[in-house]
């Protein structure tokens, strides 16, 4: 019975040195940005890969490697058709992803499911900003204006047809009962030749990123009407009152994010999701986000899967809508 009992206690003493020996931990740990250096994508990495090192969390140094291409679609296609099972590597990514894969931007046959979603950890938020000599002091004037005269008014933002910064316009548009296809929008390549644009007149309405325009807010240039996020946010921007508020369903948040492979084993990806809901407790990664100007805004594992399918959902009818597809 004694030899029969030390040789069960043996048997599981060496199946849990072996799962032990087995379980994963990065060796080489890397963070692509699906763009070239010095853009959103590689401060979303960078958020990520400061943070891991300065809190302990892993102590590998986490390394960007940069792949500009389609707003992303590049990466997309790299990481289903050849990194597939890299579990070393995770993968920048942005409100305007799930945009342009909502559009087949990123392949006909690509969709949300076609990754594994980890996590998003930061947030900007669409606002809509006016010249300090504006008539308008609150967005319902600014909307009443527009509906009124709907090409009376140009609005302007750094992005063509069918991207980001277009449907923020869009969405403002619709609070006038404007049809997008109908409003009268310049495309800037930029945010800061938008605002220049909105100096000089050339536009009067500029529905910017709120965090980029921060800097701004002190010059006594602009003014900001309204903040696309479901509530106020917190310090400088804490008197600026939200589109909800002021009675408008507007919300646009611009989330930073992360995605692995579509074959990375569920012990790999746990391993991510438990190494994320660590960091984003610590104060390192708090310093790391403000430093980027992002507001909270946390979704990791399968609650981030969930929200991207809702995110697909959304924007191809919002898409379908503005009559950018069928």
């Amino acid at each position: 019975m004694r030899k029969s009992l030390h040789l069960v206690t043996n048997i599981a003493a060496v199946i849990a040195l072996s799962s032990a020996l087995n379980a994963f931990e990065v060796s080489k740990p890397v963070c692509l940005a699906p763009a070239k250096p010095g853009g959103g994508f590689d401060l979303t990495c960078r958020l990520v890969s400061n943070s891991l090192i300065a809190s302990k969390i892993i102590d590998k140094p986490m390394i960007v490697n940069f792949m500009p291409g389609g707003v992303g679609a590049v990466a997309y296609n790299h990481v289903i058709g050849q990194r597939s099972n890299d579990a070393e590597m995770i993968v920048a990514a942005s409100t305007g992803s799930a945009l342009n894969i909502a559009q087949g931007k990123f392949g006909a046959k690509y969709t949300v499911d076609s990754v594994k979603w980890l996590a998003a950890l930061g947030a900007d938020y669409g606002a809509v900003i006016v010249r300090a000599d504006a008539k308008w002091n609150t967005l319902a004037e600014m909307v009443a204006d527009l509906k009124a005269n709907p090409k009376g008014f140009a609005l302007g933002s750094g992005g063509s047809i069918g991207s980001q910064d277009w449907f923020k316009a869009a969405i403002i548009a619709k609070l006038a009962g404007i049809n997008p296809k109908d409003m009268k929008y310049v495309a800037f390549e930029g945010g800061g030749e938008a605002l220049t644009a909105l100096l000089g007149n050339h536009i009067q309405i500029y529905p910017g990123d709120i965090a980029e325009f921060s800097g701004q807010l002190s010059s006594g240039k602009y003014k900001v009407l309204a903040i696309l996020s479901e509530e106020r946010l917190p310090g400088q921007m804490a008197d600026i009152p939200t589109a909800k508020e002021q009675g408008f369903d507007a919300v646009w948040t611009i989330w930073r994010g992360f995605y692995l492979g579509p074959n990375v084993s569920d012990e790999q990806y746990n391993y991510w999701v438990e190494k994320i809901q660590a960091l984003v407790k610590t104060p390192e990664f708090e310093k790391e986000r403000e430093l980027r100007g992002l507001y909270p805004f946390t979704k990791i594992g399968k609650e981030y899967q969930t929200f991207m399918q809702e995110e697909e959902k959304k924007f191809k009818v919002l898409t379908q809508e503005a009559g950018l597809i069928k």
